[in-house]
């Protein structure tokens, strides 16, 4: 199957444009990719440059928090089939929405979530997550 992520809440905690906390994604996202599973990065951050005013001085600043995150899968030997877009669908669509046979997201309806504490908004419970894939024949 090919596999969307979502990143921040997700995979990590909500600390953007830092990178969250281990949220127990790491050896899902794993046993996903050893099971033949490929794994697309689909999410909202984005490289961009940006112009910002330092002492009354123009200046243009770069902001990688796309790379940063891809940066994540590969410190964590995690390898990523496509980002932002599933590098098959320009075969047959022009759509700009990666094609996924699952989507993982913490703003899904119905996904699973964890609300800590510790944390402004809530993130994606890995645990029911992996019951959820394996009742579904995916793990």
């Amino acid at each position: 199957m090919d596999i969307c992520l979502d990143f921040d809440g997700t995979c990590v905690s909500h600390e953007f444009p830092d990178i969250g906390k281990d949220i127990g994604a790491i050896p899902v996202l794993r046993e996903l990719v050893a099971n033949g599973h490929r794994l697309i990065l689909f999410t909202m951050r984005s490289d961009r440059k940006k112009k910002k005013k330092v002492d009354g001085i123009e200046v243009i600043i770069e902001e990688n928090v796309l790379t940063e995150a891809i940066a994540w899968f590969e410190r964590n030997e995690i390898p990523l089939y496509g980002v932002q877009k599933n590098p098959m669908q320009r075969f047959w669509t022009s759509s700009p929405k990666a094609y996924g046979h699952l989507y993982i997201d913490d703003a899904n309806l119905g996904c699973p979530l964890i609300y800590d504490e510790e944390c402004e908004r809530p993130y994606v419970d890995w645990a029911k997550v992996r019951e959820l894939l394996q009742e579904k024949g995916i793990l």
